[in-house]
């Protein structure tokens, strides 16, 4: 990374400043009040970012430990990345994507196909965000087994659409919609791979599917024992079940691998990825095993899953720029190493802090678990006046995830790190 975009924090006004605040008041105006948290205090407003480096509305400079939930693992802005969506929206902006597409769409679903762990023949489905790319597991699932029944995981996420919110495990976001949502999902303890059976029993639902997250990221950084994966792959082949990989938040380098399931070896057999896909541009996918996609029909004309921006150009151009940027630039192996020895760090200097009650990570995706969602609150806030962008995460609200881009400078990230723990009340 260069200079610019590894760069402490440099504050000129207070956080949030008086730009920030006026853009505050301006957005409360004109959009719906669920949408951006105005309270206890107003956020602060980006207008520019670089590498592992924000700029808000006033002109502070923070370090960016969020990858701006997960998105930007080859850095803010990397120049490869926004050359690629520059030149190939000069060319081409947008195109028929499920009737006469793109050429980049090609290249793209031809780069996934060779990440597909395993190396088998894969086939996607491309979409534009997460979510879309959990509802076409699900449906492909479906398909495939003729069994519209999930496993889920207790604190799992899988995004806010009806389909992939019926697998979500927080209440809050269900609860409003609960009329809406088929109950076709069943949900077992993280990690225990024993309690799938029991809960494929008590699903309403033919289990067709177990989704997992290979580490839980909304649900608090959550990392499973060894042989979890391992153990639900050989479960999933006993009964005739499909294993969807949500890897939305861990893919693309972020754990340290390409995909978290590779560091058990386990080929799922369908595998969902957006964020870090493209390191800025909304785009997303389902990839599978050739077999299980191919159960979908040939498409007549009228695709049974689609929409009009499927295989958007710049969105292709920037995920093959990124892909291209972590294989050239080796950040996925710069996660690991820059990782492991980030967690060392934190486990020094958070251990003598009260209320931590545990520090994690795997990769460049860590967590220092705190006593009470206050003093997560707390911290995060205190952070973020001190130039550093946290996120509180788990369903109680108790732990503050560190997820930098995969570029970020060493010495920078610990530094970034101090500020953090220093900040906890």
């Amino acid at each position: 990374m260069s200079e610019i975009g590894a760069e402490l924090p440099l504050l000129v006004t207070d956080v949030p400043g008086p730009r920030s605040r006026a853009l505050a008041a301006r957005l409360a105006r004109v959009e719906s009040r669920n949408v951006t948290a105005m309270a206890p205090t107003p956020p602060i407003f980006w207008e520019r970012a670089f590498g592992a480096n924000v700029w808000d509305a006033d002109g502070n400079r923070y370090v960016d430990l969020t990858s701006a939930f997960g998105v930007a693992n080859a850095g803010h802005a990397h120049p490869q990345v926004t050359r690629a969506v520059a030149e190939q929206s000069q060319r081409l902006l947008h195109a028929m994507g499920d009737v006469q597409p793109a050429v980049v769409k090609v290249l793209l679903l031809e780069a996934l196909a060779q990440r597909f762990p395993g190396g088998g023949p894969a086939r996607s489905v491309l979409g534009s965000s997460g979510s879309d790319a959990v509802e076409a597991a699900l449906k492909t699932a479906t398909i495939a087994t003729g069994r519209a029944g999930v496993v889920a995981f207790e604190g799992c996420y899988h995004g806010l659409s009806l389909g992939a919110l019926d697998a979500t495990w927080r209440t809050a976001f269900r609860q409003p919609f609960a009329a809406r949502l088929p109950h076709a999902t069943s949900f077992a303890r993280f990690g225990d791979a024993g309690d799938v059976r029991r809960a494929a029993a008590a699903c309403a639902a033919p289990v067709g599917a177990v989704l997992v997250e290979p580490v839980q990221g909304r649900g608090g950084e959550r990392i499973p024992g060894a042989g979890f994966l391992r153990a639900l792959r050989e479960l999933c082949d006993a009964e005739g079940w499909l294993l969807i990989a949500d890897e939305i938040y861990t893919g693309f380098g972020r754990t340290g691998r390409w995909f978290a399931c590779e560091h058990e070896s386990v080929v799922p057999d369908l595998l969902c990825v957006a964020k870090g896909l493209a390191s800025g541009m909304p785009i997303s996918a389902c990839i599978g095993r050739a077999e299980v996609m191919d159960t979908w029909p040939a498409s007549d004309g009228e695709a049974l899953h689609t929409q009009t921006f499927l295989g958007h150009p710049p969105g292709c151009a920037a995920a093959l720029a990124s892909i291209s940027v972590l294989a050239e630039e080796k950040l996925v192996e710069r996660a690991a190493e820059t990782g492991a020895a980030a967690l060392a760090h934190l486990r020094g200097v958070a251990a003598v802090r009260s209320g931590v009650v545990a520090v994690r990570g795997i990769g460049l995706l860590l967590a220092i678990e705190l006593d009470t969602p206050a003093r997560a609150a707390g911290a995060c806030a205190g952070a973020l006046a001190r130039g550093v962008i946290t996120l509180v995460s788990g369903d109680d609200a108790r732990v503050l995830a560190i997820l930098p881009p995969l570029a970020i400078d060493r010495e920078l990230l610990l530094a970034a790190l101090d500020l953090v723990v220093e900040s906890i009340p």
